[in-house]
């Protein structure tokens, strides 16, 4: 019985954190590029339970069987698919539709660069010509993108007083000339990427940069990829396996109160 109680423990625990990653997820449906994340559950490995200290056959203790302590996290996984256009016609946004990301140099708040990557492409340009994130982070051009490079020469840097348009290939164009090109890039595997920050991803140890077969969109912003409605069935569907869990507890809590108060008086 008292084995009963963490069973429906692990489930309540596993179902608020599924409901925690799923709450995160409605908060960011507006933010761009935001690509949702999921849950897995996974059981604790079956284990054999026996009788302690009972010396009743040929002094070995009996087996009573396979018993499961319940259910765990398996993994949280980004779901990185792509999300719809918003047309908003500023030069400075842009999209890619496709597989990929934008490099940006990130400056932490103690002063350490590094690069980052990130599907929210709305970009704004100083007053020295210089694309950088709505935070003030550098967007790096593509040979820097492609060779991990950042520094003055890995950014992108226009004449701010002159119209300027951008191709789907990324590259910039004023008065005709060809004056920088968007860095932008994928990843060989997904798997070797994590989250960093509210909208920023970064590979991890074996994580490979592969240059990306995607189309730049000028003067568009992918939305994020949260479906609100599907989040919210998902939470309904926690909230009930949650109460479920509640559920089970308190019969299992009144089948050991009448144990202890009422067994003991048969006789």
């Amino acid at each position: 019985m008292v084995k009963g109680l963490y069973t429906a423990y692990t489930g309540m625990v596993n179902e608020q954190r599924r409901l925690d990653t799923h709450t995160n997820n409605l908060a960011n449906s507006n933010t761009t590029g935001y690509k949702k994340e999921g849950a897995t559950a996974q059981s604790f490995d079956d284990e054999l339970a026996i009788r302690i200290k009972d010396t009743s056959s040929n002094l070995m203790p009996r087996r009573m069987g396979i018993i499961n302590m319940g259910v765990d996290i398996g993994e949280t996984y980004t779901d990185y698919s792509q999300g719809s256009f918003k047309i908003t016609d500023k030069p400075a946004d842009l999209a890619i539709s496709g597989q990929g990301f934008f490099a940006c140099e990130f400056t932490d708040k103690y002063g350490n660069t590094s690069i980052k990557y990130t599907r929210d492409g709305e970009f704004q340009v100083d007053r020295d010509g210089i694309f950088r994130t709505a935070d003030g982070d550098y967007l790096l051009n593509m040979n820097a993108a492609m060779n991990s490079q950042t520094g003055d020469n890995a950014h992108i840097q226009i004449d701010p007083l002159q119209p300027y348009t951008i191709n789907q290939q990324g590259f910039i164009y004023q008065e005709g000339q060809m004056v920088g090109q968007i860095g932008f890039v994928d990843f060989a595997d997904y798997n070797y990427l994590e989250k960093y920050g509210e909208n920023f991803v970064q590979p991890i140890e074996g994580g490979q940069v592969i240059a990306s077969e995607a189309d730049i969109e000028q003067g568009a912003l992918e939305t994020s990829n949260v479906n609100i409605v599907d989040e919210m069935v998902t939470m309904i569907t926690i909230q009930r396996a949650y109460e479920a869990g509640q559920k089970m507890i308190q019969a299992e809590d009144e089948t050991l109160e009448m144990a202890v108060s009422q067994v003991g008086r048969i006789g």
